[in-house]
């Protein structure tokens, strides 16, 4: 049986991935427990993920990031 990894699973859940993988996927869904498993953990993730309220970074910080980007720092 196919391994499928998390960004295969994440495409599926987005409805992302071909019609084939998704196929795949959804066979492997009936017999693989742990598919199964993995694929709900995921599926709550990108729903607490969804309710998570983002903050914009301060001020502050916008500005001493733009500082050190335009003075070239790093090189």
């Amino acid at each position: 049986m196919k391994k499928f990894k998390e960004e295969d699973l994440i495409l599926y859940l987005y409805k992302d991935c071909t019609p084939k993988q998704s196929a795949e996927i959804e066979d492997a869904l009936e017999i693989d427990l742990d598919l199964a498993n993995r694929l709900q953990v995921l599926r709550r993730t990108i729903q607490q993920l969804d309710k998570l309220k983002l903050k914009s970074p301060s001020k502050h910080s916008i500005k001493a990031i733009l500082k050190h980007a335009a003075n070239g720092s790093g090189r």
